[in-house]
């Protein structure tokens, strides 16, 4: 399809990139803007993406090739022909737990330096709430006489499907000003809403609050569920089997209910902060997002533990092969990752860890270079005394293990993921350790899952 309408997307990172390229690839003209330059030559010259996303490069390609995507560091050459500026920019935790807006509103002052007829200024960065006034206000002052509304328009992606969920979401949530705004928005998400993509329309106050709670909500979930499989662990019930009792009822669903390693990544460990935070500020607490704040951090200890203890109490010295290190599968993303809490304090405890991961190992070695990286899977359980799963790649869950078997020195197999077969694992003959599960051989007694 066509659109008159013309979008400036300010931001190149994980956000920004995947919105403006999926917004090219809905048929609007798209310009991503960032100060990085060497990013945007990159971009531009050979479509080459910074980030790791599975099917992103390909639109970026075949977008800039329609003539329908371009990528520039000087805001001048599109903000005043843009119908829509959208701000897609970081924003980090900060010391005091909530979301620096330093990049936000410096986004908005140079945006308003180039304001020339009626815009819609689009908070896509994850905001907290108040921030569209904010926006404005930044706005007003830089240019008294622009004429724009500010609009909240959060992002809902999940790295490894962020492009499936631009282009298919559950929903969009626009918080607008006032009619005028509306409507442009209403154009804007049209190509999505025509396929029955629902689009909730609310002020701005809600939409920024609705991106918080659904994270905080989703980490909650995950906390809870490692919460159960610990009491697994200990009475000898089965997380898989609880999981899926629970998730069978309608109320609850079975998605985010699978034990791990505790949450990580870009949006879930910064965005409860962030919401606890602003909830002190304005003389409320929310104490249930608090304690998961506090569960998933001792979570990621226990994980540790769980290791050493499966090691019979001692890893130093040991060959410990580490699959998968980034916070979850299909990313390259290190950010509160739990290998960035796991591993340090086995290396520290005279560990020798030799780490793979498909996607992850570049941004690795630069937050732990005291580890060794290997090549492939297989390099790195050649002669291990000890295998610990993880991050849930498909290949960790297809792998031979029989072959496995061999490879290793030793016999211990620790998976954080539940990715394999328990019965399976102790017939190849695999000290197996997991997380809540009930299965063939298991030491109940003793309240760890670990089998011999």
């Amino acid at each position: 399809m066509n659109s008159s309408l013309s979008i400036t997307m300010i931001g190149t990172g994980y956000v920004g990139l995947v919105s403006g390229t999926s917004f090219a690839e809905l048929g609007f003209q798209v310009t991503c803007v960032d100060i990085d330059a060497e990013k945007i030559r990159k971009l531009k010259e050979h479509g080459e993406v910074p980030i790791y996303e599975p099917g992103l490069e390909k639109i970026v390609r075949k977008n800039m090739e329609a003539g329908r995507l371009d990528f520039t560091t000087d805001l001048s050459t599109c903000v005043p022909s843009s119908d829509v500026v959208f701000i897609g920019v970081g924003t980090p935790q900060d010391e005091d737990g909530s979301a620096d807006m330093k990049y936000v509103l410096q986004a908005a002052k140079d945006i308003a330096k180039h304001l020339q007829s009626y815009t819609v200024i689009v908070n896509k960065s994850t905001v907290p709430v108040g921030t569209g006034q904010r926006v404005e206000d930044t706005v007003r002052e830089v240019n008294s006489t622009a004429e724009f509304d500010v609009v909240s328009n959060p992002e809902f992606l999940r790295e490894g499907a962020a492009v499936k969920d631009f282009l298919e979401p559950d929903r969009v949530v626009v918080g607008v000003p006032n009619t005028k705004s509306q409507a442009v928005m209403v154009e804007l998400y049209k190509p999505l809403t025509n396929q029955g993509a629902p689009l909730l329309i609310t002020n701005r106050e809600s939409s920024e609050i609705i991106k918080y709670a659904a994270n905080a909500f989703l980490a909650t979930k995950i906390t809870f569920i490692n919460e159960m499989a610990a009491l697994c662990d200990v009475v000898g019930a089965d997380i898989q089997d609880v999981s899926k009792g629970m998730g069978l009822d309608s109320r609850i669903g079975n998605k985010f209910l699978q034990p791990g390693p505790g949450y990580g990544g870009s949006c879930f460990p910064k965005d409860t902060n962030a919401i606890a935070k602003t909830a002190k500020d304005v003389g409320t607490r929310l104490p249930l997002v608090e304690a998961t704040i506090t569960s998933n951090q001792a979570v990621k200890k226990q994980m540790t533990d769980r290791i050493i203890q499966a090691c019979s109490g001692n890893v130093s010295g040991k060959k410990i092969a580490i699959l998968g290190l980034a916070f979850k599968a299909g990313t390259d993303d290190m950010r509160d990752a739990s290998s960035l809490t796991v591993l340090p304090e086995l290396n520290k405890q005279g560990a020798n860890i030799y780490a793979y991961d498909p996607a992850a190992m570049p941004p690795a070695k630069e937050l732990m270079p005291q580890l060794t990286y290997c090549k492939d899977m297989q390099s790195a359980v050649e002669s291990a005394d000890a295998v610990v799963i993880l991050t849930e790649w498909e290949e960790f869950k297809d792998m031979d293990l029989e072959k496995l078997a061999t490879a290793m020195k030793g016999n211990i197999l620790i998976d954080l993921r539940n990715m394999i077969s328990p019965n399976v694992a102790v017939e190849k003959g695999f000290e197996y350790s997991c997380i809540g599960r009930s299965f063939l051989g298991s030491n109940k007694s003793s309240g760890k899952n670990v089998a011999a």
